[in-house]
């Protein structure tokens, strides 16, 4: 019998976790026939050894770690008769924003970013996991940012990213800046910034990755 802790167990063997989930029923964002979805996401601390020991890291090929996580969680999900579903490779794309919010793990942070009760703001998901069986799943849990102090809405050094919303031109400018190589090497100073990104363990390596791909796509290995 397929149970979530089950599928925790399988998922922890690739350093990942479920990063939450919903109960679904003839919903027309899903394959038909969902009736639970789980959110994944990578497990700290670890991830970023264990994903670059990999083949799909290790034949230097483009986009690896998408590539890795079709392969993982492709699999699991046909192991588990259902379907995986992926935040890249679209159309058609998954709205993933909205079904981290529906997961009840997840909210829209002061600078209206994604954060994770986990993983903060470094909150990531590789894909999902649409099942055919409803799972018995944890109750929600409360938002971090009601009991915080917020550093995240004065951590942009370009001002790029507030509560009033995010200015990506003025993000990418700064990025090539001297000062931005800070934010290039290590990570989003505004993500970096949340207590619960802090606890999360994510290695630098990891964000620098990230960073690259979505500032021109080079990352040297």
């Amino acid at each position: 019998m397929t149970t979530l802790h089950s599928i925790q167990t399988r998922l922890a063997a690739h350093h990942l976790a479920v990063f939450g989930g919903f109960h679904a029923k003839d919903d027309a964002t899903l394959p038909p026939g969902t009736r639970s979805l789980l959110l994944i996401g990578p497990a700290e601390p670890g991830f970023w050894p264990a994903f670059t020991a990999q083949p799909e890291w290790q034949d230097g090929g483009e986009n690896p770690m998408d590539r890795w996580s079709r392969r993982v969680i492709g699999r699991l999900a046909c192991d588990l008769g259902g379907k995986a579903l992926f935040p890249f490779g679209g159309p058609p794309y998954h709205p993933f924003f909205q079904w981290a919010l529906r997961s009840g793990r997840a909210w829209q942070s002061p600078v209206r970013l994604l954060v994770h009760d986990t993983a903060g703001l470094f909150v990531s998901y590789r894909g999902a996991l649409a099942l055919k069986q409803p799972l018995d799943l944890p109750e929600p849990a409360v938002s971090p940012c009601t009991s915080c102090a917020q550093p995240c809405l004065t951590a942009c050094p370009a001002g790029a990213l507030t509560g009033a919303g995010y200015d990506l031109p003025a993000c990418h400018g700064f990025l090539e800046t001297e000062a931005g190589q800070t934010c290039l090497s290590g990570g989003c100073h505004v993500r970096r910034a949340c207590p619960l990104s802090q606890s999360y363990a994510r290695l630098p390596e990891h964000s620098a990755y990230h960073m690259a791909m979505f500032h021109g796509g080079q990352f040297h290995r």
